[in-house]
């Protein structure tokens, strides 16, 4: 089983109008996993793009619900509206999905997960397997969610692939971004890294300034990087340029051209 994480850099321009998509990006992502389904089976995650992060900044989502009555009932409804933006977003790769013979079914991560301080502490994962078992495509996205100490908060399309991978421990998880992989410094400056051995991580993290998620309220590639270290616990893990057609299908093959981390090394 193979997870692909969507970024919304691949498929929308958060510093464009709220809500932007692109078709054919995400037509071609499909095409290309549809030469590997039914043989492998497939999970999907997307995230937000400018349709999520839109809303979440506006409202102060990732603040919580305070004691304030009109602060609160303002972040409630901004939830709501993060929520909404979400499942269109989510309908537009459903739509891409069917159109190319693929059964993408939709999952409401909101209703799966809850988490505290932003961390998922549990997951209904029931509904996910069973739709695997029927040779379904679960897509699930970055989302808002119910938060135990907060009250409310974002979880992210990354945060959703750790825990998905710790449970499921897929073979791959692939992060389809809008640049080749991850750079030794800023794309363009630093060279690409083909071959990212997992203890090599937190050096990295360092020479790239990671101290703090940035303006990206989901974490940006900083965030990428940490939960990549989780995951490759449990699973291969490739970064690839989503929006070039063939690098998701080598990454699928396991020859493909971006940033490759092995299991456990």
């Amino acid at each position: 089983m193979i997870i692909v994480k969507i970024g919304g850099s691949v498929f929308s321009d958060k510093k464009g109008e709220p809500e932007n998509f692109d078709h054919e990006t995400v037509r071609s992502i499909a095409r290309e996993i549809a030469k590997f389904y039914p043989r492998e089976d497939f999970i999907i995650v997307h995230g937000g793009g400018s349709f999520g992060h839109h809303y979440a900044k506006k409202y102060g989502i990732r603040e919580g619900l305070p004691e304030d009555w009109d602060t609160a009932n303002f972040r409630r409804i901004g939830f709501t509206e993060t929520h909404q933006a979400m499942l269109r977003a989510n309908a537009n790769f459903i739509k891409a999905f069917i159109r190319e013979g693929l059964p993408a079914f939709s999952v409401s991560t909101s209703s799966v997960f809850i988490t505290e301080n932003g961390e998922v502490v549990y997951g209904d994962l029931e509904i996910i397997e069973r739709l695997l078992e029927l040779r379904f495509i679960p897509v699930l996205f970055g989302d808002v969610s119910i938060d135990l100490a907060k009250g409310i908060d974002i979880l992210s399309g990354d945060q959703i692939i750790t825990y998905l991978a710790k449970m499921l421990e897929p073979e791959k998880v692939i992060f389809l971004m809008d640049v080749d992989g991850i750079y030794d410094g800023k794309p363009g400056e630093g060279g690409l890294i083909q071959n990212l051995p997992k203890g090599d991580i937190e050096a990295l993290l360092e020479r790239l300034h990671c101290t703090s998620a940035g303006t990206d309220v989901t974490g940006g590639i900083c965030n990428k990087l940490r939960e990549a270290k989780k995951i490759a616990e449990h699973s291969e893990v490739w970064f690839v340029n989503g929006k070039v057609p063939g690098r998701l299908g080598g990454a699928i093959r396991g020859d493909g051209f971006g940033t490759r981390i092995n299991i456990g090394i």
